[in-house]
């Protein structure tokens, strides 16, 4: 083989095309640039949206995020309704209070009256219950505010995600950077599957490419 016959090879200004040799691996398939045999498992096919890595991810950040909003937004209107509940709560014990105070005085001035007496002791037991329920309102607050702290840390995992999908999308660019070709990969001449020093017997050979660059000398 002569320098220019390897320039020439190099440069792919021929087609590599209707070989008639049986070794018809060396001429590949041209289709989305690559050039090999239709049932090698290397390169795979190109992916589809659902193999896409970062897109995956983004989908899962975006859902994330928008989750977590929705479910922030909720323990927000949660503890809205707490408020207002442990306020009107409010109410009602002052008027429970009075209610005692009155009935007190009642069963006092008649005590024959069983009624006030019933009535008074009654709103006593339903103050107790006040206590009970004011407490679980507060607690039902704690756990909203230990809920949004959760959601903190969710949204720290979203973040470190997102600093991945940051890293892969840099190290992609810099990779495309880096193989960057002036020259278009249709024009670039087949690649066998197999050459010498492989571990398998379907290897291109010396006199396969001696033969290769006498067809291409007779085009």
């Amino acid at each position: 083989m002569t320098q220019e016959e390897l320039d020439n090879l190099m440069d792919g200004s021929n087609e590599l095309c209707d070989l008639d040799s049986k070794d018809d691996y060396v001429r590949g398939n041209v289709d989305d640039g690559y050039r090999v045999e239709a049932d090698a498992h290397w390169p795979p096919p190109p992916p589809n949206e659902e193999h896409k890595v970062v897109h995956q991810l983004d989908d899962v950040t975006r859902d994330s995020e928008v989750k977590a909003i929705e479910l922030m937004d909720r323990l927000e209107l949660m503890d809205k309704y707490f408020s207002q509940s442990e306020f009107f709560l409010q109410e009602i014990e002052s008027c429970n209070k009075k209610n005692i105070e009155i009935f007190n005085i009642l069963k006092e001035k008649f005590p024959a009256v069983q009624t006030f007496k019933d009535r008074a002791e009654a709103n006593e037991a339903m103050s107790e219950k006040f206590s009970e329920i004011f407490t679980r309102l507060q607690n039902g607050q704690n756990e909203i505010m230990v809920s949004m702290d959760a959601m903190q840390y969710q949204d720290i995992h979203r973040q470190k995600i997102e600093r991945v999908i940051n890293v892969m999308r840099a190290l992609n660019k810099y990779l495309t950077s880096l193989f960057e070709s002036k020259k278009d990969d249709s024009k670039r001449v087949s690649s066998a599957v197999y050459i010498n020093g492989d571990d398998n017997d379907d290897v291109v050979t010396n006199d396969d490419i001696e033969a290769l660059i006498a067809n291409l000398g007779k085009k």
